[in-house]
């Protein structure tokens, strides 16, 4: 596989994905083969940040002690640019199909990416 891209799980304000060489197919969750086809070492690359809500789940109460100054806090399930579908935490107001762009905020202490609606 190529050199390692940081995203927002080592604390680097991007997401990263993988796409695949030999069918163009997009993954989220990193592999060192595409999902799709089976090609060996998909490559990495850094996303715009851009997408459309395709879930979106209201969390009213906390699952942990480090959440709770979160509640309520909404997960978005979010169709991206590129083409793969990501979780992540977004305005509480975010319907489905609703445009929106990738910005980052602390959550419990770590770095995540936050959407809001796309301007």
């Amino acid at each position: 596989m190529s050199d390692k891209l940081a995203d927002w799980t080592k604390g680097v304000e991007a997401i990263v994905y993988q796409a695949c060489g030999a069918c163009g197919k997009a993954q989220y969750f990193h592999r060192s083969f595409c999902a799709a086809c089976g090609a060996p070492e998909p490559a990495e690359k850094r996303a715009g940040g851009a997408g459309t809500v395709y879930a979106t789940s209201l969390v009213c109460r906390a699952a942990t002690p480090e959440t709770r100054a979160h509640v309520p806090y909404n997960i978005v399930l979010v169709d991206t640019a590129e083409g793969f579908r990501m979780m992540a935490h977004g305005d509480n107001d975010l319907a489905i199909g609703d445009e929106v762009t990738a910005r980052y905020q602390p959550f419990a202490g770590r770095l995540v990416p936050y959407f809001t609606k796309a301007k």
